[in-house]
């Protein structure tokens, strides 16, 4: 028996036979053309592209039939990759100046590009590696006259897919009765295979760097994608454990959603909000489904990702709407955009920085792109009068941002006003706290601003100095760490002490481990992915705040995080029973 460890990518438990996928590697001899033939190269390198085109939207309205748009939407990046005019460009100069066949001159400029970004330190961009390699091996696939390969989808029998690394189209293809887990050695939990597997609810465990070296076709696996474990021939102990396991939570599942619509509130009469994470519009029904009474966190830098120009003000203002009509009476916190570190956008020219999590990035971004941040304040404020809501900005590090901020939102309601245009003239405007010194100056950020939310993802990362999508150093990144918790708690004692409320909308707000301990310091609203809605509601229902508040004394006084997960999981284990 072995054990591996990785990446949490996608939740869940499922067991089942390994199906190993090996790398698909085409050989392309050095075959010399005539200056004659040149055209007709160009002629198979253009049908090819549009083939792969064809391809690759069929692929997308597929996922969005099966799936939804958000899905279909990753294939985008795919789209871009085939109208890179430079790639494009390059292929036909180096045609004309080699006299090679396309293929092969097609297949040394795509190594190029994957090599470079290879070299990229940025791990964002280092994932965007599968969009390329993936589209490029489907051109070089019609270039060649080869069939595609054969699809996941055709398996008949349940398996456990591992590779080294999985395309968005390989992701696309897997379906909950063939393919019940996978398995890869790279990537990270911001790769868009990851974002399909959970899409498609399947468990998976990524960045291990050695399964593929290690596991054999049809060894028998575990895969617990909760914890980022994978057991390869577990003995007949094991698999019981973790097959009573998996129908436990398959169980519960289903017991929390027939109690999803209750409201969460503690033994003793504590109501707390649990609301949900959204990136898109059309995530509202979802949100509803699951028993969210709010969206906590509306993510709105996707409004300027996969597209060639930007977003208008009637587009922001539209979208703000409908998600403000839909959720009423329920409230909708909307972020500002929050440009950089993982996330860059294909309309600026953002210079390459060594430390992006650290440099130009969200409210930065904003106040030296005042044109931009404007527009976007002038659509929220428009959309108020719709329904219910709220305004946060991300990253704020002390008190002259947030005054900052706020002067351009008034220059904002001066213009609706000289327009006479209506707006909530009392809107809530909060501060996202992701930034440690905003976590030690919550004091003086509280008596101007009208709540917090807590971005434990930012916050842990820049407290422990970890990269949070850095696979090599994923073990240091712990949301248990005393200094992470004693800075939660002065955030929210400080709101409370300025009689404002305080949200988390981290990933840290949705993890079982560390709910009680959360409520216990008084959390006022915890908001989520929408599929954890009903669990952590009917977690907060088992117990009190009289309760909670002696389990959250204890965790505090623990001096290591190894002390504190094992306290809160013994916690957790109790209050289950």
């Amino acid at each position: 028996m072995i054990r591996l460890k990785g990446i949490a990518a996608a939740p869940g438990i499922k067991t089942g036979l390994a199906y190993k996928i090996g790398r698909e590697d085409f050989s392309i001899p050095k075959q010399s053309i005539k200056p004659e033939e040149i055209p007709l190269q160009i002629q198979l390198f253009e049908e090819a592209l549009i083939q792969t085109r064809r391809e690759i939207i069929d692929l997308q309205k597929r996922i969005a039939s099966d799936l939804g748009q958000e899905e279909a939407e990753i294939f985008d990046a795919h789209l871009l990759v085939l109208e890179d005019r430079m790639l494009i460009e390059e292929v036909i100069s180096r045609l004309k100046k080699d006299n090679l066949s396309v293929a092969f001159i097609f297949s040394e400029v795509l190594k190029k590009y994957i090599d470079v970004f290879s070299k990229i330190e940025d791990e964002y961009l280092k994932e965007r590696i599968a969009d390329i390699n993936d589209v490029g091996r489907r051109i070089l696939r019609n270039l060649l006259g080869k069939e595609q390969k054969k699809s996941l989808v055709d398996l008949k029998e349940k398996v456990v897919v591992v590779s080294h690394d999985l395309s968005p189209s390989d992701t696309a293809a897997m379906h909950k009765q063939s393919v019940c887990a996978f398995i890869t050695d790279i990537g990270g939990k911001t790769s868009h295979t990851a974002i399909m597997a959970k899409a498609l609810e399947i468990p998976a465990v990524v960045g291990t760097e050695q399964a593929t070296q290690i596991i054999k076709s049809d060894d028998f696996l575990i895969v617990d994608g909760s914890m980022g474990i994978v057991i390869v021939n577990p003995d007949e102990e094991t698999l019981e454990i973790y097959r009573q396991e998996e129908l436990k939570l398959k169980g519960l599942s289903d017991k929390y959603l027939l109690d999803k619509d209750l409201p969460a509130l503690t033994k003793d009469g504590k109501i707390v909000e649990i609301v949900a994470n959204i990136e898109f519009p059309d995530e509202v029904p979802t949100v509803k489904l699951h028993g969210g009474l709010g969206i906590g966190l509306y993510r709105t830098e996707f409004f300027y990702m996969n597209r060639k120009d930007l977003p208008t003000e009637e587009e922001h203002f539209q979208a703000y709407k409908y998600v403000a009509q839909e959720m009423k009476p329920y409230p909708v916190i909307i972020r500002t955009l929050d440009l950089g570190g993982d996330k860059f956008l294909s309309q600026f020219e953002i210079p390459k920085e060594m430390q992006p999590f650290l440099g130009w990035r969200a409210i930065r971004f904003c106040f030296t792109k005042p044109d931009i941040f404007k527009l976007q304040l002038r659509a929220v404020l428009r959309a108020s009068v719709f329904g219910k809501l709220k305004l946060m900005y991300p990253m704020i590090s002390g008190i002259e941002e947030l005054r900052q901020a706020n002067n351009i939102l008034e220059e904002c309601k001066k213009e609706l006003k000289e327009k006479r245009v209506a707006f909530d003239e009392n809107i809530e405007v909060g501060a996202m706290v992701e930034v440690p010194s905003a976590a030690l100056t919550a004091d003086i950020l509280a008596k101007e601003a009208h709540f917090f939310s807590i971005g434990t993802n930012d916050l842990i990362q820049y407290a422990l100095a970890v990269d949070r999508t850095n696979e090599k150093v994923a073990y240091l990144y712990e949301p248990a760490h005393p200094a992470v918790l004693r800075m939660v708690k002065n955030v929210i004692d400080a709101a409370h002490q300025n009689n404002i409320w305080v949200g988390m909308c981290g990933e840290m707000a949705s993890d079982e481990t560390f709910i009680l301990l959360l409520l216990g310091l008084g959390l006022d609203e915890f908001s989520m992915p929408s599929l954890a809605i009903p669990q952590i509601k009917h977690l907060i229902r088992s117990i009190s705040m009289e309760e909670a508040k002696k389990i959250a004394d204890e965790a505090m006084s623990l001096t290591s995080a190894k002390e504190v997960n094992a306290f809160m999981q013994r916690k957790l284990k109790e209050v289950k029973r």
